[in-house]
């Protein structure tokens, strides 16, 4: 097992300009209740990290977890349902995409994408954002344990298929069971490195 990432919380904000600078960092992204923060409270080996909520749409600012001095992981809100207005989540919309598009030293995005579900319509729409504006991003399918084994292949295939992307280049993880944790936690400071 490899070592935990380091995540401390660094802050919350509305508008990516008000983030210290960093050299590099990931951002991770992804519908309401796929299990963003989960999946960072597995990465750092820290049960409260991040908030984990029974509730779609908790996470409603942009969260800085900073990782030494100089990168760090950014949690964006999630898209799709929650239990917010209208008006909310278009405001979340405007400071994802901002984030997105203006953040110097954001080097990848981490779509994460329910297994169990494989991806919806939000999920397409945000991949084929990225693509178009060139954002280097790499596909997560979360909820690994939820798949029964006897259908994990043809998930597997059909959610690189619906997500445009090779079966290889999907990284599966569970936050519950550890399933390919190291793998991701590998590839973030690869990512952070370059």
């Amino acid at each position: 097992m490899s070592a935990p990432l380091r995540l401390s919380f660094v802050k919350s904000v509305t508008n990516h300009h008000d983030l210290p600078l960093l050299r590099a960092e990931i951002a991770v992204v992804g519908r309401s209740n796929v299990g963003k923060s989960s999946l960072i409270n597995a990465l750092a080996n820290h049960r409260n990290l991040a908030k984990v909520s029974k509730t779609p749409g908790r996470t409603q600012l942009v969260n800085l977890f900073g990782l030494g001095q100089t990168t760090g992981v950014v949690d964006l809100p999630g898209y799709g349902y929650a239990a917010v207005p209208g008006r909310v989540k278009a405001g979340w919309e405007k400071m994802i995409v901002s984030y997105l598009l203006e953040r110097e030293s954001l080097v990848e995005v981490l779509v994460l994408v329910d297994g169990e579900i494989g991806p919806t319509k939000l999920d397409v729409q945000m991949l084929e954002h990225l693509r178009y504006n060139d954002v280097p991003f790499c596909v997560v399918a979360t909820k690994h344990d939820k798949v029964k084994s006897a259908k994990r292949e043809t998930r597997k295939r059909d959610l690189a298929a619906g997500c445009g992307v090779a079966q290889r280049d999907v990284m599966w993880v569970s936050a519950d069971t550890g399933v390919g944790i190291d793998a991701l936690r590998a590839h973030i400071l690869g990512a952070l490195e370059q």
